[in-house]
């Protein structure tokens, strides 16, 4: 009889968890599909609104930087190791 009693509340369960997720679940897709588009909306008007000119200009410094760093080194690091098939 016991194994019956929780074969019981096991399935009741289930369904009970399955009925709350049917009528959850679009509620909470909705609120973060909202705010992901907040998100995006915010991260896009600062973008446009000029806040894109101070990370233009440490982009332009970071690649000044590497370009100055490549061309002025030409050392070996390594040994070339030539590989065959066996078969």
């Amino acid at each position: 009889m016991g194994f019956l009693k929780t074969l019981l509340i096991i399935i009741l369960v289930y369904y009970l968890l399955k009925l709350i997720g049917r009528w959850l679940a679009p509620k909470v897709f909705n609120y973060a599909a909202k705010k992901t588009e907040r998100h995006f909306r915010d991260v896009f008007e600062q973008a446009n609104m000029g806040g894109n000119n101070s990370e233009q200009r440490v982009h332009d410094q970071h690649n000044s930087k590497k370009a100055n760093d490549s061309s002025g080194s030409s050392k070996q690091v390594g040994e070339y190791i030539d590989f065959e098939e066996i078969e």
